[in-house]
């Protein structure tokens, strides 16, 4: 059985790192060799009595940097909740510990870019999305931990962890229908593999691996018995980018060389094997920009024929346009009959499984965020109807959404389910969440959407070369080699780059300030307005022309790249 260790105190010497198992009758000391970097199991009298010792709930890695190897610890954690009688955490703040004693073997260069990939890695680390449990496996599905062998049960939850999923975000809500008391848990599982930004992170790679990839399981927990429903979200499986280059929307580039199908169908390959069936539902604009790519999408589909997959096309915007929202039941009702096929997981009381998921819904937009988010708690709400009809929690004729109480637990769990998945991904809060938290569109929704939408150009353009070369470090996707001649880091910002953002956004504060400040005449404020309006889209459209020299850029080479 693997080690259930609660508390995990760190005892650190100039020599070594002691990471000490402190739950009764434990005996065991990890035993980290700063110089040799040796990692070696040993016994508590070994502990040298002059180590400064320290409180850790949990290490995540190590790291190589410019310095040298590093030790991320986790310092606080948040008790989240309880499933199955085990207890879930938050990791909410941690620690990068230096193997070396001193900086002085570093050159001045050496130690900024140090200093750099060190905010590289804290950045990844203050995005939410690190839940662990240390006596519960939480990368597998139920119904996966359903079908394993006994060797498997035997296993340490680090070596049967799925290896997919290093980000996860987890909501866990004791809930009440008709006096009766059931857990109600939602689990979305990112994908360590093709991870990275929104716009530097699009399509698959040769391996078939899919952009933005998110597993995402309900789970019911009544009287002992178990149910789960599966579904998943990732980029369209063809090999295509989207740089920004300061436009709104960047055009979408099919890769006109790649060998697609061999992407497509290894991708597709790897899901059948996982889920079983695939029901693609594909919910981008059937024209414009977008056109080319749900074209290709279906194209791929109908070549493959493969009697495992089904490809659905819904255009979200022009069926929802002037808030019709209420149009998304036509694609409900369109997959409603699909959906009772593929079914759902259900384990009763006993352990017997009563009925298993055949399939699950695939489902994706442009960033697989804002329009997936709304189907996917659309779906999932039909298949929980259904659940807790079965388990007897909703008596015979009684509707989900009739129930007030639980509805607004439900709603608003799939909303920040859906920000959280947005802000690993494209910096800001998902859009559409006024929906996803009150079934229907608000004139506030839109200003919110809005809102977040100029961040997340702001942050597209100007920071997230910053964070795909931070995820690409967390990863391993880029190794940092200290003899390296030539630091990629070293590469000196333009000017313009810099100028850009703090001239458009001077700008545009100065106007909205002659706005809000009236000179002594309309002719006067109209010119101090039309001044400062003029000043801040010249200088937007000056450079649109070759806007790609404008943004921030990731600057550290991947390992295996392929747009």
């Amino acid at each position: 059985m693997w080690q259930r260790y609660q508390n995990l105190p760190l005892h650190v010497t100039p020599e070594k790192f002691y990471v000490e198992a402190c739950d009764d009758g434990a005996d065991d000391v990890l035993v980290i060799d700063r110089v040799s970097t040796e990692v070696t199991l040993s016994v508590k009298k070994d502990i040298p009595p002059s180590a400064v010792t320290r409180p850790i709930f949990g290490i995540l890695g190590t790291i190589h940097l410019v310095a040298g190897n590093y030790l991320i610890v986790i310092t606080k954690k948040t008790k989240i909740g309880e499933f199955f009688n085990h207890v879930i955490w938050k990791a909410t703040d941690f620690d990068i510990l230096s193997y070396k004693k001193t900086m002085l073997h570093l050159t001045d260069i050496q130690l900024q870019d140090n200093k750099t990939f060190l905010a590289m890695i804290n950045h990844v680390l203050n995005v939410d999305g690190f839940y662990f449990s240390t006596t519960y496996d939480l990368t597998h599905t139920l119904q996966r931990l359903s079908n394993t062998s006994p060797e498997f049960q035997e296993m340490s939850l680090l070596e049967r962890a799925d290896q997919r999923f290093v980000w996860n975000v987890i909501t866990m809500h004791s809930c009440s229908i008709n006096g009766k008391y059931f857990d109600w848990i939602l689990i979305s599982r990112r994908s360590c593999f093709r991870a990275g930004v929104r716009y530097y992170v699009r399509g698959i790679d040769s391996e078939g691996h899919a952009a933005n990839f998110v597993e995402t399981e309900q789970i019911v927990h009544y009287n002992g018995s178990r149910a789960s429903f599966v579904q998943t979200r990732g980029s369209i499986p063809v090999f295509w980018s989207q740089r920004p280059n300061l436009k709104y929307k960047p055009q979408p580039l099919i890769n006109k060389v790649a060998n697609h199908m061999d992407g497509f169908q290894r991708h597709f390959d790897s899901q059948v094997i996982i889920y079983g069936k695939q029901v693609i539902i594909n919910l981008v604009n059937q024209k414009g920009s977008e056109k080319p790519l749900e074209q290709a999408f279906a194209t791929m589909v109908s070549s493959l024929a493969s009697g495992m997959i089904r490809y659905v096309a819904f255009d979200f915007h022009k069926e929802c346009k002037n808030m019709r929202w209420d149009r998304l039941s036509i694609l409900l009702d369109q997959v409603a009959e699909i959906q009772d096929e593929l079914s759902y997981f259900l384990v009763d009381s006993a352990g017997m499984v009563v009925t298993s998921q055949e399939g699950v819904f695939r489902s994706n937009c442009m960033d697989c965020l804002d329009r997936t988010n709304v189907i996917q708690s659309l779906l999932a709400r039909r298949s929980l109807q259904a659940q807790l009809q079965r388990l007897g929690v909703l008596h015979v004729g009684q509707k989900l959404e009739e129930q007030n109480e639980f509805e607004k637990i439900y709603k608003n769990a799939w909303a920040d389910n859906a920000n959280a998945c947005a802000k690993q991904y494209a910096g800001t809060g998902a859009l559409k969440t006024d929906f996803t938290r009150t079934g229907k569109r608000t004139q506030l929704g839109l200003l919110m959407d809005g809102w977040n939408s100029m961040i997340r150009y702001y942050k597209n353009n100007f920071s997230d070369g910053f964070r795909q070369d931070s995820i690409d470090l967390f990863l391993g996707n880029y190794s940092v080699d200290e003899l390296e001649s030539h630091s990629p880091l070293s590469v000196p910002r333009d000017l313009k780059f810099l100028a850009l953002p703090i001239i458009m956004v001077v700008a545009f504060s100065m106007c909205i300030i002659c706005l809000l400040m009236a000179g002594d005449t309309w002719t006067e404020t109209l010119a101090y307005v039309l001044f400062w309006g003029v000043a801040s889209i010249g200088t937007f459209f000056i450079i649109l022309y070759n806007g790609k020299d404008f943004v921030d850029a990731p600057r550290l080479v991947q390992k295996e790249k392929m747009d």
